[in-house]
């Protein structure tokens, strides 16, 4: 077999096209497989299908091919443009690449199994490509497969902000919390986010009027945004975030107290942390801090107040829920700890989404988990150049796209 009908049958050329003949070079490092067709070669309208159409005129093309061993593979064709008795002069479209792209179909579903794996300039560099190029591959696969995604469905949603990079910049990240799947991101944290999710909902199939529950932090922003865009949502302040307050009073507390009470110092972590992620020195220096005393300290008293709440409030029946929240606010806020004080008062004012949770049954467990997963694939780029990079591969990681890629 003749090399040119070797690699018109691996390529799975269509006529007209053929082999015309291949270079091959060691010391460049490549192989050019170079196309072409009849003279008379018939193509079909890349607008309206008709067959048939005769080629206007041609233009020169390259494409980067899949590595042949360990050189680069490019192909060359003239790429013609057919005349279409009803559509005009129309430039073809071609089996093996598409349009306005520099690289094969082929190779672009390589580049696409690889950014999901490797930081994209890591990835750039093993193939001898720019990663700009490589990032235009991945945002064109994302856009086409979130335009056929059908968000219809949707109705239970959860929203959070990550950090995009360092200072304060933000992404907020949309999730079906039923599909366990990432809807939306869009720069910013602030009640304008959900405007945009509306509308990129509404471009999806789906029905703002239909979303049943919002999940967030207690966020004045988030909480606006919800009112103006999804009015008949009811919200739920999941457990994630709650906790979160917690901490950062019991932290606040600690940091007072530590001026007078220098034991306190370097402690910070023994008292966020939750007791089975202590290692057991921590625990016992956690144990000797809480011990009962005169001078007993005010942080552990806000941490036994932390643990009461936990240990309690979310395996109440939810007709016992509010009563509890009502005592525990109570006690708080005569505690003489002022960040605990303001901490009841907060629980109090938000009491609807707290006990919303109840019935709701829903938590941003898993925007917890694609924000790590998303730090994590930042981290290992060392930071992404543009906040539409790092959304754009939270959809490729989180998304569950289906990205159509050739095989």
């Amino acid at each position: 077999m003749r090399d040119v009908d070797l690699f018109a049958q691996a390529l799975g050329l269509d006529e007209p096209w053929r082999v015309e003949r291949t270079e091959f070079s060691t010391e460049t490092g490549r192989l050019d497989i170079y196309l072409g067709f009849d003279r008379g070669g018939r193509f079909s309208c890349p607008e309206c299908g008709r067959a048939g159409c005769a080629a206007y005129d041609t233009t020169e093309k390259s494409w980067r091919h899949l590595n042949f061993f360990q050189y680069e593979a490019f192909l060359h064709a003239p790429l013609p443009r057919a005349e279409c008795p009803e559509c005009g002069v129309k430039q073809v479209k071609v089996a093996w690449a598409r349009p306005g792209s520099g690289f094969t179909l082929l190779f672009e579903a390589l580049v696409m199994a690889m950014v999901k794996q490797m930081p994209v300039l890591a990835v750039a560099r093993l193939i001898g490509e720019t990663d700009k190029r490589l990032w235009r591959i991945l945002e064109h696969y994302v856009n086409e497969a979130r335009a056929r995604a059908d968000f219809s469905e949707v109705r239970q949603v959860g929203m959070d902000e990550t950090a995009s990079k360092r200072g304060h910049h933000y992404v907020s990240f949309f999730v079906d919390l039923v599909r366990s799947r990432l809807l939306f991101g869009t720069e910013g944290r602030d009640a304008h986010a959900l405007g945009a999710f509306r509308l990129d909902l509404l471009e999806h199939g789906g029905r703002p009027e239909r979303i049943r529950d919002l999940c967030m932090d207690m966020s004045a922003a988030y909480q606006r945004g919800a009112a103006l865009y999804f009015p008949r949502a009811q919200i739920t302040f999941d457990r994630f975030h709650v906790m979160k307050l917690f901490n950062t009073a019991i932290d606040e507390v600690r940091r007072q107290e530590q001026v007078e009470r220098p034991e306190l110092k370097r402690t910070r972590w023994l008292w966020l942390k939750s007791a089975p992620k202590l290692t057991k020195r921590q625990t016992e220096e956690l144990a000797a801090l809480l011990k009962p005393s005169r001078d007993a300290l005010m942080t552990a008293k806000a941490y036994h107040m932390k643990l009461s709440f936990a240990d309690r409030f979310w395996e109440l029946p939810p007709s016992l829920a509010e009563a509890f929240l009502k005592k525990w606010c109570r006690w708080a806020k005569k505690s003489g700890l002022a960040p605990m004080k303001k901490l009841a008062q907060t629980l109090w004012d938000h009491r609807a989404g707290l006990l919303r949770s109840f019935f709701s049954e829903i938590s941003n467990g898993l925007l917890e988990a694609i924000n790590s997963l998303v730090q994590a694939a930042k981290a290992r780029a060392r930071g992404y150049r543009t906040t539409k990079n790092l959304i754009n591969m939270a959809y490729l990681i989180s998304g569950k796209l289906d990205l159509a890629l050739p095989t």
